[in-house]
C-alpha cells in the first residue's frame, strides 16, 4: 500500500473507529480492503435466502380464470405455502403426518379403520342371515319352501 493510500485508510479509520462502520482495515485483515470500496456489498448466497424463506415462510396466492365471451369457463385458485416442516407444524399444518401414502403410522391407522369397518359389515351380515334362518325355522313345515330340486351351491346335477 502506498503512503497516500495508507493515510487515506488511517483517516477513514480515525473517523469510523477501529474497523469502523465501513469495515475497512488496513492490510486487509478480515474487513473490506481499499479496492472493495467502490463495489457493492456481497449478496446473500442461495443457502442464506432459502434459510430465511423456510424460517419465516412465504405464501403465494393467485387465481387463473379462463373466459369466453364473458362466460367464465374455468377458474383455478392457487395457494402455495413454502415453509420448513417445523414452521408448518407451528402453524398447525401437518397433513403429511396423516396421509397414508406418506406416513407409515397413518397407513397402519387406515388399515385398522378398514379392518374395523369390514368386521362391522360382516357382523351385520351374519346377524341378518341368523335372523332369516330363525324365521325359516319358526315357520310351520307346510309354509316352508320346498327343498326338492334345490342343490347345495357348487354341485352339479347327476
Amino acid at each position: 500500500m502506498s503512503d497516500k493510500e495508507q493515510r487515506a485508510a488511517n483517516s477513514i479509520i480515525g473517523r469510523c473507529g477501529s474497523g469502523g462502520a465501513a469495515g475497512i482495515s488496513p492490510g486487509g485483515g478480515g474487513g473490506r480492503s481499499m479496492s472493495d470500496l467502490g463495489r457493492p456489498p456481497p449478496r446473500d448466497s442461495l443457502v442464506d435466502v432459502l434459510d430465511r424463506v423456510l424460517d419465516k415462510g412465504v405464501v403465494i396466492a393467485g387465481d387463473i380464470s379462463v373466459s369466453l365471451l364473458d362466460i367464465e369457463l374455468l377458474t383455478i385458485k392457487i395457494r402455495l405455502l413454502i415453509a420448513s416442516v417445523d414452521k408448518a407444524k407451528e402453524m398447525g399444518i401437518d397433513w403429511w403426518a396423516h396421509d397414508p401414502q406418506l406416513s407409515g403410522a397413518a397407513r397402519r391407522q387406515q388399515q385398522k379403520l378398514d379392518a374395523e369397518r369390514e368386521n362391522k359389515q360382516l357382523h351385520e351380515r351374519v346377524a341378518e342371515l341368523e335372523d332369516r334362518l330363525a324365521a325359516l325355522v319358526d315357520q310351520p313345515e307346510s309354509a316352508r319352501p320346498s327343498a326338492a330340486g334345490v342343490r347345495p351351491a357348487g354341485r352339479k346335477a347327476q
